[in-house]
């Protein structure tokens, strides 16, 4: 990816809050989606909303099944609303491809029934989502993580290996935390704990207290009161919810990073190196992937931000970058 930071928004932080509030997303007016309800296996839903287009078929076939279909899944906190996630559906637009975000449980704007939410790991709820998806669309599907949907696709890639060509034709994750328990310490600390944890916190723990007033006793209530970081935020909740001992069990079995060498489909895995959210010591070398997947490592960009252009900028460098690549993949 040959990406070059803007001269006039310096620093990986800039360029990781400036893109998300101020830069175009799109070339001209925002995405309209139309929503779908899928139930889950274990009686519960998510919420998949696809670019809008021309109406579903009998049974949720697409009409324009031989185009290409790019499948996103969002980060912490994110939805189909998220910056990234309304360029990349810019994107789409413009090379004739459908385009569909797949929201993890309670990211939708409503509550999930289940005594659960989400995590870094969830590699078994992409496995029936992209199943879902190749069995409603007749033509190829690509799947692309962002941050914490990066490291749950690449952690699904790597369990899946060879299978996974059956099912999606490339994958790609953007600024995914790939060694969680690297990327969850440095949230937690100086600029990026009193920013980003605090912003990341003011969204979970409400939703988290709903969740506990849907299932009561499901973690220790007055102990997520107390929480001032994601550490302590994911051995009450996250960790424990979703069958992990405590907060270093969950980041050491959620982590994608040991699993990159077992990757046998096309796979493209983008990191800024100057990422406030992922040390750029603990990035993938060359020698810990699989021949089947690219190392794009740009020395710019920030956290999901890759703006260019002049004030107020643009976030299309990426998406454009990414899913063309995704869609090379696919011909």
């Amino acid at each position: 990816m040959n990406y070059e930071a803007p001269i006039w928004l310096p620093g990986g932080n800039l360029q990781t809050i400036w893109p998300a509030l101020f830069a175009r997303r799109t070339r001209e007016e925002l995405p309209r989606y139309r929503r779908e309800r899928w139930d889950t296996p274990d009686a519960d839903f998510i919420d998949v909303d696809w670019l809008d287009g021309e109406p579903p078929g009998p049974g949720g076939m697409l009409q324009h099944t031989q185009s290409p279909l790019i499948v996103m899944f969002h980060g912490l906190e994110g939805s189909s609303a998220s910056h990234y996630a309304q360029a990349f559906a810019d994107f789409a637009a413009s090379r004739g491809a459908a385009f569909a975000v797949a929201h993890f449980r309670g990211c939708s704007g409503e509550l999930n029934r289940g005594p659960r939410a989400y995590h870094s790991g969830d590699f078994q709820e992409i496995d029936w989502i992209l199943h879902r998806f190749r069995a409603v669309h007749g033509g190829p599907v690509a799947a692309v993580g962002v941050s914490l949907g990066g490291n749950a696709l690449m952690r699904w890639a790597g369990e899946m290996a060879s299978s996974a060509n059956a099912v999606v034709s490339a994958v790609a994750s953007i600024c995914a935390p790939l060694d969680l328990a690297a990327g969850g310490h440095a949230i937690g600390r100086g600029f990026n704990r009193l920013v980003y944890t605090r912003m990341f916190l003011n969204s979970m723990r409400p939703k988290a207290l709903r969740k506990y007033a849907q299932h009561p006793g499901l973690f220790d209530r007055d102990a997520l009161m107390r929480a001032k970081d994601l550490y302590a935020f994911d051995n009450i909740f996250t960790a424990p919810v979703h069958g992990f001992r405590d907060t270093e069990d969950y980041w050491k079995r959620a982590s994608a990073k040991p699993h990159l060498s077992r990757i046998d489909v096309p796979a493209l895995v983008v990191n800024a190196r100057n990422d406030p959210f992922v040390p750029v010591w603990s990035l993938p070398g060359p020698q810990e992937v699989s021949d089947m997947v690219t190392l794009w490592q740009p020395a710019g960009g920030g956290h999901v931000g890759f703006p260019q252009g002049r004030p107020p900028g643009d976030v299309w460098a990426m998406p454009q970058a990414v899913g063309d690549w995704l869609l090379r993949q696919g011909r």
